[in-house]
């Protein structure tokens, strides 16, 4: 029998202590606080009842507060997991982001959108009832069901264009965007500087997001190289706005699995340039955009993709987006949800060969295997897959990188 046993006064005291500690680390990265909402839950359920048998038993006061203060901070881990446990939303609308760069730089078509044409842009918008996703409140959005359709316009390379031709528009009528900046190129002719990003940044509807220092194709750097760029613009951010943003832009929407595990550690989201709509089981740090020029900003076709739903998926598999000679062409799965209607009414097509056809398609129960006949030409690998339910259209995309 134990004697001296801390009394009442102790065991709270430490009960408050336990509490603390886990406010103090919960906001750390460690895989612990990442386990899913199930496996804290099973974890919870598996504790206590090994252990009721000890805590109903004449135990010692000390050893039955201890199992307590386990179960307790168990509990509060579960509250704040990552909820990697998802589901598929028959509801989910999605968020549409739109990437452009340029505007009324019309030597630029490839990049350039007409101001004109922008205008008519945000009108169409307007016309179809959609609202416009105040960045600041991304993380909100996207880790909800977004039962009504929202509209994230982000703008790449912070060119002088923008600032003088389309920023007058957003500003007046406060319409929220991310503008993406290389720290080498701000002051440059033809960028703007920090004193104009510094400007716009003071808006509450403007978020400033990284998109690397140098602008290089990243995925030719090796990881030493890379982590240097990446560092570099941090830092440069630090000095100027006084924070790193949590928004990450990948130069031309191109990364291996390596290096998009290290953004996984600067950054909270990151956006690369296949078409796709964003909805709440995407990779956050593989976030779709539709890119916007003078050939894929015609109204028509503006019309038409404003108005897509997302295609939900569990995974895809490669994760690795960076293709050599030993995986050229790669080996392509879709994993959906066991709940997830029509799958078999999906399409997909893609510029295997180095033109855009119609690809090959395996249907498995809860699976696509997307089958190429030929491998992927450089620089880029891109496959679209589309299907049409009683909602509408439906779209993903995904991209490849080719050494």
């Amino acid at each position: 029998r134990l004697v001296n046993l801390p009394g009442p006064r102790f065991t709270k005291i430490l009960q408050i202590s336990v509490i603390l500690i886990f406010f103090i680390f919960k906001n750390f990265k460690s895989s612990f606080i990442k386990l899913s909402k199930f496996s804290l839950l099973f974890i919870c359920l598996l504790v206590y009842d090994c252990l009721s048998a000890m805590i109903t038993k004449t135990i010692s006061s000390l050893a039955a507060s201890i199992i307590k203060f386990i179960i307790i901070f168990l509990f509060f881990l579960n509250a704040y997991a990552d909820p990697v446990n998802k589901k598929y939303e028959p509801k989910e609308k999605g968020i549409l982001a739109l990437m452009y760069h340029r505007f009324e730089e019309n030597k630029y078509p490839s990049t350039n959108i007409k101001i004109d044409v922008f205008q008519e842009h945000l009108n169409i918008i307007r016309e179809n009832n959609f609202s416009f996703l105040n960045p600041k409140n991304f993380e909100l959005e996207f880790n909800k069901v977004s039962e009504e359709k929202k509209i994230l316009l982000t703008i790449d390379d912070a060119f002088s264009s923008f600032y003088l031709n389309a920023w007058p528009i957003l500003k007046k009528d406060k319409i929220p965007f991310i503008l993406f900046v290389s720290t080498e190129a701000v002051g440059n002719k033809g960028y703007m500087n920090w004193d104009e990003i510094i400007e716009i940044s003071n808006e509450d509807f403007v978020f400033i997001g990284n998109h690397s220092h140098s602008h290089e194709y990243l995925v030719k750097y090796n990881f030493e190289k890379f982590e240097k760029d990446i560092l570099k613009s941090v830092k440069i951010f630090e000095k100027n706005l006084g924070y790193n943003s949590k928004f990450f832009s990948y130069p031309f929407g191109e990364y291996s699995l390596e290096q998009k595990k290290y953004i996984t550690e600067k950054f909270d989201y990151a956006f690369g340039q296949h078409s796709g709509v964003i909805d709440l089981n995407k990779d956050k740090y593989e976030l779709p955009r539709f890119p916007i020029n003078e050939k894929y900003g015609d109204l028509e076709r503006f019309k038409f993709l404003i108005n897509l739903l997302p295609i939900q998926y569990k995974v895809i598999t490669p994760e690795e987006k960076f293709l050599e000679d030993t995986n050229n062409p790669p080996k392509l799965v879709i994993e959906f949800f066991n709940d997830q209607p029509k799958i078999n009414k999906i399409n997909c097509f893609s510029n295997e060969g180095g033109d855009w056809k119609n690809s090959k398609l395996n249907y498995k129960k809860d699976k696509i295997e997307v089958i190429f006949t030929e491998k992927f030409l450089p620089r880029r690998g891109r496959i679209n897959c589309s299907m049409q339910d009683k909602d509408g259209w439906r779209w993903f995309g995904t991209q490849f990188t080719l050494n």
